[in-house]
Order: structure tokens, then sequence, then C-alpha cells
């Protein structure tokens, strides 16, 4: 229940603004990093302290600050006292409970937005909260832990490939959301191989263990919807938005992230519906192998019912019976009960019920 909701109990009673770490216990040191570029400029460093961020606020070209762990409140603070950020803004940073989403504080926007991991030994999906924030030349993004699908961007800014290094911060803000949108597919593509094992285990074998993992699917496909389905409203919120800090060239790729994201609600939608159909067709697997285990049982119990009642006529313990004293009455009445018997299997098939 942990990763639908977060315990933020430590919060209560506290004024708003107030920065307080809200998720997983962490230990790690907070890790700074900057790309500061413009086409025919690139540094890249990893700083020590909070201030050393401040000197690249004024400089014209585009500065990506990132920092890996927020857990450490303080570094955070310092943060949005060098850049002016809203307190209720940090408090949104640290509370990874988060919901995805977008505000316009005028002179920056503000992402939220889930990142996501598939781990192959537990099978299940597991969510990083991710924090943007867009200004004019700048954008810092704030992560729970170390690692990340940013390296590809890091390469392209590095080696001046593409055109990222041609444009402006709300570009990189736009590589950065389409980054994590493309995970999503990796994630689609595992929840999809699962299924369609799971699938195939549904219909040769049923068990309940088969069970067990329907539903683990289906509890990740709905965290998965939790995590994916507010970030259209994201990125419709910057694609239709009136902030002068996206510019008009900015706009075409925002749409195609929009057409990504509208897919991948449309693939966990999908999902959503096959493994319901999967527990209806789990529960008739079930019944039907239960049909067959009786229609087995009723066609043995309807033959050896009048075998039963020949055998108990003749165990009857009356003195005068007339076969009794025959000769040939033994093998007699195993030849009426064999053919009584051949007789109800003959027609049981020629009705197919077996």
């Amino acid at each position: 229940m942990s990763k639908f909701v977060k315990k933020s109990s430590n919060k209560r009673g506290l004024s708003p603004g107030t920065v307080v770490y809200v998720g997983e216990e962490k230990t790690e040191k907070v890790k700074i990093t900057v790309m500061d570029y413009h086409e025919t400029h690139f540094v890249e460093q990893e700083l020590t302290k909070v201030e050393e961020c401040i000197p690249f606020k004024a400089k014209p070209t585009v500065t990506w600050i990132n920092i890996d762990g927020i857990h450490e409140v303080d570094i955070i603070e310092k943060i949005g006292k060098d850049f002016d950020l809203h307190p209720l803004l940090l408090e949104d940073i640290v509370n990874t409970g988060q919901r995805p989403k977008i505000e316009d504080f005028g002179p920056y926007l503000f992402i939220v937005l889930k990142m996501l991991f598939y781990d192959d030994q537990e099978e299940e999906v597991n969510a990083e909260q991710v924090s943007i924030i867009l200004g004019e030349n700048f954008v810092i993004s704030f992560q729970e832990r170390k690692g990340d699908v940013f390296n590809p961007i890091r390469e392209r800014i590095r080696n001046a490939k593409g055109r990222i290094r041609k444009m402006g911060a709300d570009y990189l803000a736009y590589a950065l959301l389409d980054a994590i949108v493309d995970g999503y597919f990796t994630i689609l593509e595992k929840i999809g191989e699962d299924v369609e094992n799971k699938e195939e285990d549904l219909v040769i074998h049923p068990k309940p263990a088969t069970l067990q993992k329907i539903h683990n699917l289906k509890r990740e496909t709905i965290f998965l919807r939790k995590s994916v389905w507010p970030l259209r409203e994201v990125i419709n919120g910057l694609q239709r938005g009136e902030s002068a800090l996206i510019q008009d060239t900015t706009q075409m790729y925002l749409r195609d992230v929009y057409d990504h994201t509208i897919q991948v609600i449309d693939t966990v939608e999908t999902f959503r519906d096959i493994l319901s159909s999967m527990l209806d067709l789990y529960l008739s697997s079930i019944s039907n192998n239960m049909n067959e285990v009786m229609k087995v049982l009723t066609i043995f119990a309807a033959i050896f019912i009048p075998l039963t009642f020949i055998a108990g006529v003749y165990g009857m313990n009356f003195k005068y019976i007339p076969e009794l004293e025959w000769q040939w009455g033994y093998p007699l009445v195993w030849l009426i009960m064999l053919a009584v018997g051949v007789s109800m299997l003959a027609y049981f098939r020629k009705k197919k019920w077996i």
C-alpha cells in the first residue's frame, strides 16, 4: 500500500510551506551536477556546495542543475533561497507522494511527474518522483535517488548531437519529459510480456498461483495508471498554457509527447481490460475443470448403479431364488452386467457425453 499512499503523519499540524521530507528513509549523500551549455560552449561539473549554483543563474547560457536526493531538506531550502522559489513548491518537492501536476509561478514553471522502473526479480513497477523547475535560462531537476533515464540526453548535450544545444531551456525540459515518457514504453513491454505468459498459463494449467500473479499484474497496472493518467494534464497544460517560457518552436515537440502519453494511457487501459477478462477466464477454467471431473464421476456412477442393482438383487438372503442353484447362473449374471455396462458406454458416446 506504500506504493499508492505515502505516510505524511509527520507533517500534521505544520504550517503550509514547511519543508518536511516524506518518503523512504535514505542515508546516501546528495549529489549535485551542473551542465551549462550553448551551441559552441559546454561545461559539466559536480558541485560540493549549493552556493556554487548561484553563478550559473545569471549566465545567458542554458543551465541544467540536477539534484540526486531530496532527503536533506537543508539543501532543498538553500536552492529555494538562491533561486527565489516559493515555499509551497519546496514543500511539494520533498513530498514524494505528489500527484503529477504543473504549476505556473510566473518567472518559472513547476512540474511534478513519476519516473518508473521495472524490478525483474520482484516483477513489479517502482516509481520515483521527479520535480522539474523551468526558468528562463535554467532547468532544475530533483530526483529521489541516483540513476535515471536521462543519460541519452546528457550524451546529446556533451556531443552536441541533435538540436538540443541550439535550443533553449524549454527544449531541455521537453527532452526530460520525453525521456520519462519513453521509459514508460519499456515498462509496458515488460508488463505485456508478463500478461502474455500468464495468459498461456491460464489457458493450459490454471492454478491458484496463476490467479495470484494475475492479481499482482492488475495491481501493477492500477499503480501505472495512477502515475501516468495525470501526466496527460501536465503535457496538455504545457502545450496549451500561455507561459512565455515555452517557445513556439517547442510546442510541436510537446504535442508529440502528448501523443505518446495518450498511447501509454490507451495501452494501460487495454492491459486492465485484458487482466479483468483473464480473471473471468480463470474462474471459467476452474469451473470447466470441475465440470469435467464431475462428468467423469457421474458417468462412473451411472454405469455402476444398474450393476449395483443386479448385485443387490442376488445378494438378498431369500432361500428360493431360482438362479442360485443353476449351473450357469453366475456366468450369466456377469454377462448381463458387462452387457449393461458396455451398452451404457455406447449410449453415452453416441450422445457425445464422453
